[in-house]
């Protein structure tokens, strides 16, 4: 499995409206073939910045991602809503499942 963490530190203005902002991103990105999860979650530090998980089943699965049309639509598009540029944390990992895993340390 492929997991793939990326911080994204939204402008206060635009924070509330994030999840309709990246609707077509989200949606396009769970109908891929190979992606086992995809979640957005508010930073526990900063209101205003998000974090999304995803996670799918290998590097090739993984790699169709980040060359896909509206992978290419976020990265035109989302710079405008953003104070900096998202922080990517990506890693192979064991096993298809949290439970699989056992301790997962990224960094």
């Amino acid at each position: 499995m492929y997991l793939i963490v990326v911080r994204f530190p939204v402008k206060p203005q635009y924070a509330q409206a994030w999840p309709e902002l990246s609707a077509a991103f989200t949606r396009a990105t769970r109908a891929e073939p190979g992606n086992l999860w995809f979640d957005w979650s508010r930073s526990l530090d900063d209101p205003s910045e998000y974090v999304l998980v995803e996670g799918f089943a290998d590097d090739e699965a993984a790699a169709v991602h980040v060359s896909s049309a509206h992978f290419a639509t976020m990265q035109e598009e989302f710079p405008q809503y953003l104070v900096a540029t998202p922080r990517i944390i990506s890693r192979k990992v064991e096993g298809n499942g949290w439970e699989e895993m056992g301790e997962l340390s990224v960094g």
